[in-house]
């Protein structure tokens, strides 16, 4: 099963990628003003990078979307970040959350600059790169529902 969330997710990341071209026109002004023409050129390069890479996040969003399958739930952020976690591992969706929870260290916030519509709790949890260890995941999902309804019928324990 595919989950998607670039109906959620792409909007925020559009504002992003609008501020920062905003930005650049502004910056690439004022460096020209007090720097000339080369280090507007330099700044041009790194901006358009920038603009280039937000693209590319923002178009990984369709393509690489929440997936259910062969016992293993993929959470994704487009091309940013992903965490595979086992079925087994799974102990609940949370019901509600506050900010603190969601900026927790052992809780992987994959919303990005939006706020998160599911939560997942892990138990145990599961032990990423350096020894972290990751207890829950958050997510916007453009149907938390039958994000949910897939969790739950995967068995009872689940369905908290």
């Amino acid at each position: 099963m595919e989950f998607a969330y670039h109906r959620s997710l792409a909007p925020m990341i559009g504002v992003l990628l609008g501020i920062a071209i905003v930005e650049m026109l502004v910056v690439h002004l004022v460096v020209v003003v007090w720097l000339g023409w080369w280090a507007a050129l330099v700044a041009g390069v790194l901006d358009a990078s920038l603009v280039i890479a937000l693209i590319g996040l923002i178009r990984s969003f369709r393509r690489l979307p929440v997936t259910l399958a062969d016992g293993a739930l993929t959470m994704r952020a487009g091309s940013l970040r992903s965490v595979t976690i086992p079925v087994a591992n799974i102990a609940g969706l949370r019901a509600t959350w506050d900010a603190a929870a969601i900026k927790q260290r052992g809780v992987l916030n994959l919303a990005l600059a939006s706020w998160p519509s599911v939560v997942v709790d892990l138990d145990p949890p599961i032990e990423l790169r350096r020894g972290r260890k990751l207890y829950a995941v958050a997510h916007k999902l453009d149907d938390p529902v039958a994000f949910h309804a897939a969790i739950a019928a995967l068995s009872p324990r689940h369905g908290h």
